[in-house]
């Protein structure tokens, strides 16, 4: 009796997802660690000096974070209603942040009480920060206003008013140290000049601009607002590069990487996407579990800080790189004491005993050799099979068929077998590895079950899916044969056209060639 032979089942590429070295480079995180503030958390600022403490502003006050610790080792808490938009200054030592009732504080990172105030704006004040020179402060406010404040003597040096809206975002030029930005909820972006009363450029942007992002080189801006994150070319006169919509809802804030080659951006989706600044490509992507306000990278890209509308910050450090030292390990034999008598040749006169290989067989397998049809199907009717592997599924169903049983196999059956064998065929008929086989099935199933039509509801309805189902991939066939139709006309005007042109220039290179002949 020959042995049995196992169903096999038909291998198919899986399209999973294209693992690249900027995929293993953000994955190279650890767990990320879950810290809870007081209210939302609006802005996440790092310092750009070791040892890259960060600030995170949350309702009333400012906490300031070690890299490592779960408790903040300094609050700035002299506020007396929402604070906003804390930043570092670029040696790391002052630190400025707005305000719900329209004043700037400006605070020292060793002591508590603000150094300085400034007062001007009417109306809440969004958005701070420090010009690249250290001794001014840029500002916008609710009240439309984008001002400019002189530290040491505590004074406003100039104020714009040629927003329309609320001005609720900004950055300053490294490079020039006049040179800031602000973006509004009136859809512009307007580049200011310390040195002129008025703004030198300005950009649509196209929806409430929430976060806007200055490249070092200072030749590049990006705006983002509504769904898009927008680059733009400052030394074309703000001219649009190019348009990224890779978020399904508002973008909220942009960040760079240490070495500007990745531009990240974060959203209400509860999604932050990172994208190469050379193809503006997203390479990959970060899931989190609420709506994201406020995003910040460490100088060193060793830890990534995400801040959400619920509270909650949520930190990732980066996981320490493998030391290549040599490890005291016990020595392994060598090579040649695993290979040993692999090559040994029997002798004529020496007895040989061959050890039979045992198979292991799968639960579908046992059932079929022993013939046992309709409860092999039903070994591979489990939900973790249909889901995961119905490759599997269908490798029964057509042995089964092979061997003449599966109607047997499908008949007799109640209404909640019938309803799961229904909604397999229904989900699963339109793949093309798969029509060949599901097709003979739901024929079966039809012939076999059509006397019961009408008597249950759940049977009903999914006879009605996979009638609809049916309908709608032979309507797309039609289509794609439309289709067909039209590029074998268009291949053949080509061809015809390309046979014409052909015989033209043989006929006038002919012609040439007797005129040729007669002047000689």
């Amino acid at each position: 009796m020959a042995a049995y032979k196992p169903v096999v089942v038909q291998a198919c590429p899986k399209l999973g997802e294209r693992i690249t070295q900027d995929t293993l480079y953000w994955r190279g995180y650890k767990t990320p660690v879950q810290i809870k503030e007081f209210g939302a958390v609006s802005k996440v600022d790092f310092s750009p000096v070791p040892p890259y403490n960060y600030a995170v502003t949350a309702s009333s006050r400012i906490h300031i974070y070690g890299r490592y610790s779960q408790e903040p080792i300094k609050t700035f808490s002299r506020f007396k209603d929402a604070a906003y938009c804390a930043t570092y200054r670029d040696d790391g030592r002052l630190l400025v942040a707005g305000s719900e009732d329209g004043s700037i504080r400006l605070f020292d990172i060793s002591g508590r009480a603000p150094l300085r105030q400034f007062d001007g704006h009417t109306k809440p004040v969004h958005q701070v920060g420090f010009l690249s020179d250290k001794y001014r402060v840029f500002s916008g406010g609710d009240d439309y206003s984008s001002n400019l404040w002189d530290i040491p003597k505590a004074t406003e040096i100039v104020s714009y008013n040629e927003h329309t809206d609320y001005v609720r975002c900004g950055c300053a030029s490294k490079v020039n140290a006049d040179v800031f930005i602000t973006g509004s909820y009136d859809h512009t972006v307007k580049l200011f000049d310390a040195r002129t009363k008025s703004s030198v450029m300005t950009i649509e942007h196209g929806h409430p601009v929430e976060s806007v992002l200055l490249f070092p080189s200072g030749g590049l801006l990006v705006s983002a607002g509504g769904r898009y994150v927008k680059v733009w070319d400052v030394l074309k006169g703000g001219q649009l590069l190019v348009s990224l919509k890779n978020h399904h809802k508002t973008v909220t804030c942009l960040c760079l990487n240490s070495s500007g080659q990745r531009l990240l951006s974060g959203s209400l989706d509860r999604h932050v996407k990172i994208y190469s600044t050379t193809s503006y490509k997203v390479v990959h992507s970060f899931n989190y579990a609420t709506s994201i306000l406020s995003l910040a990278l460490s100088p060193e890209d060793e830890t990534i800080v995400v801040g959400m509308t619920n509270g909650v910050l949520n930190v990732k450090h980066r996981k320490p790189e493998e030391r290549n030292e040599k490890s005291q390990k016990k020595r392994q034999p060598a090579y040649r004491t695993y290979v040993k008598g692999r090559t040994f040749v029997p002798k004529q006169e020496d007895f040989c005993v061959s050890k039979p290989v045992k198979r292991v067989l799968r639960k579908y397998d046992k059932l079929l050799k022993s013939f046992q049809s309709s409860k092999a199907l039903d070994a591979v009717l489990e939900p973790p099979i249909m889901l995961h592997t119905p490759e599997v599924t269908v490798a029964v169903m057509q042995e089964l068929h092979r061997r003449g049983t599966l109607r047997s196999a499908l008949a007799g059956r109640d209404e909640k077998q019938v309803n799961l064998l229904l909604t397999f065929v229904a989900r699963r008929v339109i793949e093309p590895r798969f029509t060949s086989v599901l097709v003979t099935v739901a024929d079966m199933l039809t012939d076999i079950y059509q006397p019961v039509v009408g008597q249950s509801v759940i049977v009903d309805r999914q006879f009605l899916k996979l009638q609809e189902a049916i309908g709608k991939e032979i309507d797309y066939q039609e289509e794609l044969l439309e289709v067909l139709g039209m590029m074998d006309t268009l291949f053949a005007t080509f061809t015809k056209k390309k046979d014409m042109y052909l015989e033209e220039n043989k006929s006038n290179g002919f012609t040439d060639t007797i005129e040729t002949n007669t002047n000689d």
